[in-house]
């Protein structure tokens, strides 16, 4: 089986719910207690990706505790693979999210991040996805650009920005950092949100033009719940598109753009591989809108449900017919 390898962040997302028409259901209103759920971009997106039936290793980082017993079970019920020994923290990350009735989230955190020992290029992965916080936080950063150059042009790379301005600001060596990462990917994917928090004042399309000329193949937008772009190397031009988002009653948006990620990849997998850049750039703009509706319908899902929990591929078709 073609497997892919995730890289980052794992965090117990402790959860404080706002009531409403929108809000999460009965038992998570004002005064309720706060629910504590498995969670960090990279745990997302693994478990994601495990749930589409794809094989999946995780490199990620927590502590031998209570939460770090929580992930240790949800990983495993998952069917994703720890990719090196995890247990490399003094105590579990946690990520303390409050949504409001919109039910949108934002987050404290207390966040530490390490690549763990054992974690190999060989056999190369399918796909080797890098996330949010294990580029830029050291002392974990370094680790992992040597994994990305190790891997460069053996496998597809792919990178999901997910910025986290509470942790690691929006100064210039976060941009920097960001720039390096995205010029060793074949594939970006960022939200709307992080281009606006690494270029203030630039539209969508000049964002993504900034991280298109750095090299990778694509780079795809989310855009809440107004659904998601692309901009393509297509040939010697290059071509943008996009698609609406689809209507769904938001309970939280907590690992909606991971699921999009998990998604997206799960989509593209025959394109990936070796050579996966020079396949993924020769993707036309049906292939492109096809990819990008898949990936908005899989993330709808999951803003239906409370906390990151991305659905199974039966809950998608479930959800949205095949046509």
């Amino acid at each position: 089986m073609t497997r892919a390898l995730v890289v980052g962040e794992a965090v117990l997302d402790v959860v404080h719910a706002a009531g409403g028409e929108k809000g999460v259901e009965a038992g998570s209103g004002p005064g309720s207690e706060p629910s504590a759920r498995p969670g960090g971009s990279a745990v997302n997106t693994a478990v994601a990706l495990a749930r589409l039936g794809r094989g999946v290793d995780l490199a990620t980082a927590y502590a031998a505790d209570a939460a770090g017993t929580v992930l240790d079970e949800h990983l495993a019920a998952a069917r994703v693979h720890l990719a090196g020994e995890p247990h490399v923290l003094a105590s579990t990350p946690r990520a303390v999210a409050h949504i409001d009735a919109s039910g949108a989230a934002s987050y404290d955190f207390e966040v530490a991040w390490a690549l763990p020992a054992g974690v190999l290029a060989e056999p190369a992965p399918h796909v080797l996805h890098v996330t949010s916080l294990a580029p830029l936080l050291a002392p974990g950063a370094d680790d992992v650009a040597e994994l990305v150059a190790q891997l460069r042009g053996r496998t597809t790379v792919s990178y999901d920005v997910n910025l986290r301005p509470a942790i690691t600001g929006t100064g210039v060596a976060v941009v920097e950092a960001v720039r390096r990462t995205a010029g060793l990917a074949d594939l970006v994917k960022a939200s709307d949100e992080d281009l606006a928090a690494l270029w203030p004042g630039d539209d969508v399309g000049a964002s993504a033009a900034r991280l298109l000329e750095l090299g990778p193949a694509a780079v795809v937008v989310t855009h809440g719940d107004a659904g998601a772009s692309w901009h393509s190397r297509c040939g010697e031009d290059w071509c943008t598109g996009g698609v609406p988002g689809v209507p769904v009653r938001v309970v939280d948006t907590i690992g909606a753009g991971d699921t999009f990620s998990a998604a997206l990849l799960d989509h593209l997998w025959p394109l990936l591989g070796a050579g996966g850049a020079d396949r993924v750039a020769r993707l036309d703009a049906d292939g492109w809108a096809e990819a990008l509706r898949y990936a908005v319908r899989v993330a709808a899902v999951t803003v239906s449900r409370l906390g990151a929990d991305p659905p199974t591929r039966a809950e998608v078709d479930a959800a949205y017919p095949p046509d």
